[in-house]
């Protein structure tokens, strides 16, 4: 999902390059990165009968971070340097800015649609269908961080991503809520109904457009703005990274500053919780870290040494069509999770997680066992697309 949005087309070249790598080599270990991130998200997403998953693969109900909590603030972190190294060969091919913006756009606006598609799938009731989701605050955050990118300074662009972490903490800790009040006064810091993207969720559309028709939307309107900080800091890694420099001097400076930003996150947590449903600015800081630092990881495995590509298959074929993998993997989860086996009451997904709960008596196992089989099954189609270099791009 590196290049998001617009009418979908296949692409058959190659990837945007650094500038400082010759033009037929790929940036390897952002396509694993990515490709990691893209199955640990099907993983989560697909838990066998949806009951008996382990902790650390749930979502945390709500302050607190799970293994689950770090996979999608790494792609939004990823997109922003696919961002940079995309938009920047497209400005040094002579594309003005107002062209780049207009496609950015276009392409955000089908993302957003596909986003739809996905959450209507398989019966599209307009009456409860969720409006907001993964792929919209994608598109939401794709193209604000285009748009940030070509006119912006990287300098300003730091000044804007501090700013946006320490105004959104300010917002969530000291501005009164309409109807509840102060938040650590009148009510507990980042109360569920309490706190301020519930508000605006449930003030900008109806409870039957919300997540699980409910209070707020875990991918609404304001924490979109928090989770952008989370691009806009792959935007900033993505312009470290076309500065000349010897790779292994690189990937040192991408561990440190994981290192500090970790660190930051985990003070801060003290004060402001870590929080994935608000998107939290400790919650970024603690991600930003952990992104940087398994980006760092990758780029010395990958691109310095060059002795892991081929047990990195896998995650290379995911990664260069992330796009096709998640859409492939949501849809076909929607279908199982929502018809029914012929007279039964049993879903698709439950009968065919049946059998697995028989031969593997611990259910938790069992469950485990179903997602990865599900990753397993997925990557079939697209390692056919990669093996033809049908890399699909919107």
């Amino acid at each position: 999902m590196d290049d998001i949005a617009a009418t979908p087309k296949v692409l058959i070249q190659p990837s945007p390059q650094l500038t400082t790598v010759p033009a037929s080599t790929r940036l390897q270990s952002l396509d694993a990165l990515r490709g990691l991130t893209i199955a640990l998200m099907i993983l989560v997403n697909t838990s066998g009968d949806g009951s008996h998953t382990y902790r650390l693969l749930l979502h945390s109900p709500w302050n607190g971070l799970t293994f689950a909590d770090v996979v999608f603030p790494c792609f939004l972190f990823m997109m922003g340097i696919s961002l940079v190294l995309s938009l920047s060969g497209r400005k040094r091919r002579g594309l003005s800015n107002g062209l780049l913006a207009r496609t950015a756009f276009r392409r955000a606006l089908v993302l957003f649609a596909i986003g739809l598609a996905l959450n209507g799938f398989p019966f599209y009731d307009l009456h409860t269908l969720r409006i907001f989701g993964v792929l919209q605050r994608i598109a939401i955050c794709s193209f604000c961080g285009a748009v940030i990118f070509l006119w912006l300074r990287p300098r300003t662009i730091a000044i804007l991503t501090v700013s946006i972490l320490l105004g959104y903490w300010i917002l969530l800790r000291w501005v009164p809520v309409p109807g509840f009040g102060t938040p650590g006064v009148d009510l507990p810091l980042l109360d569920p109904h309490g706190n301020w993207p519930a508000w605006v969720d449930r003030h900008l559309l109806p409870a039957n457009h919300l997540y699980h028709r409910g209070y707020y939307d875990p991918e609404g309107l304001l924490s979109s703005v928090a989770a952008l900080a989370s691009t806009l800091l792959g935007v900033l890694t993505g312009l470290a990274l076309l500065r000349p420099g010897a790779p292994v001097a690189r990937a040192k400076a991408l561990l440190i500053a994981g290192v500090v930003c970790l660190s930051t996150g985990v003070v801060w947590s003290f004060w402001l919780p870590l929080n994935k449903r608000l998107w939290t600015s400790s919650f970024v800081a603690v991600n930003g870290g952990l992104s940087l630092m398994a980006l760092a990881l990758c780029l010395w495995w990958l691109d310095v040494s060059g002795k892991g590509r081929r047990i990195a298959y896998p995650l290379l074929v995911f990664g260069t069509n992330s796009l096709a993998a998640y859409t492939l993997s949501e849809f076909l989860a929607a279908f199982l999770s929502s018809v029914h086996v012929a007279g039964s009451t049993e879903t698709l997904q439950q009968w065919l997680f049946h059998p697995l709960a028989i031969v593997v008596p611990n259910l938790y196992v069992a469950a485990l066992a179903y997602a990865i089989l599900y990753v397993a099954i997925c990557f079939v189609p697209i390692q056919w697309m990669y093996r033809r270099k049908i890399f699909l791009k919107v």
